[in-house]
């Protein structure tokens, strides 16, 4: 059963479940519930978690006012399904997404399958996928089977809501650079780092990086620190950092063209892999297995073992690798996943793109039942699909 189908199911199912919903909301309590604490309407949580599979235990839990046993167990099922941290603990972001209606959760499954009819790249060739609200990548192999699994399954950190978002784009994984540069963005530098510098001239130096022309010409030191902080406010000087364990871009780039000047990339900050929410970056993306992405991507091309990309890792120079066979590289926006078991996953709207989706549905809508002469007024722009930010 492939994802489009599996989609079509749980669809079904959760109509089934909102026709039968009865609107009912748990009370929240003053502090987050924890296990073993008494709770007001346990019987309305198990029902809660009856009715969307989470809790199946027998017995008679539901009689009983202390949150325990299996009950904790059937939330950490739901949280880890709702893009929460599986704790047990019912706190407000939990409690919020149990009372969150049904019907929300069909629209939710709507939109995916809308996304999927759309679906851009051909799952008959190797391809990395990342679902940006799930801030998760997967690479497929590529085989004309009616299901694959993915040969990787990693967390990614993706473009911080709602000034710095990640798009959705379809392109090709071209280049894998190992011990990068990081030449910094104008805006950044002015922005963030300008400050640091402002109040510290030496931390240039002490965090690794040197001064370049907009050409990459490396520049002379300069002695006037005035003259310094015009020429990085104005961007005639670029801050570029060297390769090395400390580089914000770790130890190894991922390109893929395209008009928004964003690309994968290892990172020194590993505990952004931590929280279940990763939306942090400026728009680029970082991946939490770096060398199995990089011997992924090169696993067809001789002389790129695991033990010799371990060794470019840990080099002092960049090392530049073309890809011979570029792969699709797809970021794409589903709030609503449904896994090869069944298991439906929501995540939340963090771009807005299921609103964005949703107000375009309806102005189509709107315009096939309009009559021709209201149809000719229309501005086309409003059928057009948004693709991306």
């Amino acid at each position: 059963m492939d994802e489009y189908e599996r989609t079509s199911r749980a669809l079904y199912q959760y109509r089934a479940l909102a026709a039968e919903d009865d609107g009912a909301i748990l009370p929240p309590t003053e502090n987050p519930l924890e296990p073993g604490d008494y709770y007001t309407d346990i019987p309305g949580l198990t029902r809660l978690l009856s009715r969307v599979g989470d809790f199946s235990a027998g017995g008679d839990i539901a009689d009983s006012a202390l949150y325990q046993g299996e009950l904790v167990e059937a939330v950490k099922r739901f949280q880890s399904r709702h893009g929460l941290k599986p704790d047990g603990r019912i706190d407000t972001a939990t409690l919020e997404q149990l009372n969150t209606p049904l019907r929300v959760r069909v629209r939710q499954l709507e939109l995916a399958l809308e996304r999927l009819r759309r679906r851009t790249y051909d799952p008959a060739r190797p391809a990395i996928v990342l679902n940006l609200p799930e801030f998760r990548l997967r690479a497929f192999d590529g085989t004309n089977k009616s299901e694959q699994d993915p040969e990787l399954d990693m967390k990614v950190v993706v473009g911080q809501a709602p000034d710095h978002i990640t798009p959705v784009l379809l392109s090709r994984l071209e280049i894998v650079i190992f011990c990068p540069y990081w030449t910094v963005p104008v805006a950044i530098q002015r922005n963030e780092l300008l400050p640091e510098i402002t109040r510290d001239p030496s931390w240039i130096s002490a965090n690794n990086f040197e001064l370049v022309t907009p050409h990459g010409e490396v520049a002379r030191d300069r002695a006037n620190s005035e003259q310094l902080l015009s020429e990085l406010g104005k961007g005639e000087l670029m801050l570029r950092q060297k390769p090395g364990p400390k580089n914000t871009l770790g130890l190894v780039k991922f390109m893929f063209p395209n008009e928004y000047g964003i690309y994968m990339h290892d990172t020194s900050a590993k505990w952004l892999f931590d929280p279940e929410r990763r939306d942090f970056s400026h728009g680029c993306i970082r991946v939490e297995n770096p060398e199995a992405l990089a011997e992924w991507i090169l696993r067809k091309q001789s002389g790129w073992s695991r033990d010799r990309i371990e060794a470019a890792m840990q080099g002092t120079e960049p090392i530049t690798v073309s890809v011979k066979r570029p792969i699709q590289m797809v970021t794409k926006y589903s709030t609503a996943t449904v896994m090869k078991n069944g298991e439906v996953h929501f995540f939340q709207d963090i771009y807005g793109e299921d609103a964005l989706l949703e107000k375009e549905l309806m102005q189509r809508t709107r315009a096939a039942n309009s009559t021709p002469s209201q149809r000719r007024a229309a501005s086309p722009a409003l059928l057009i699909h948004r693709h991306t930010p």
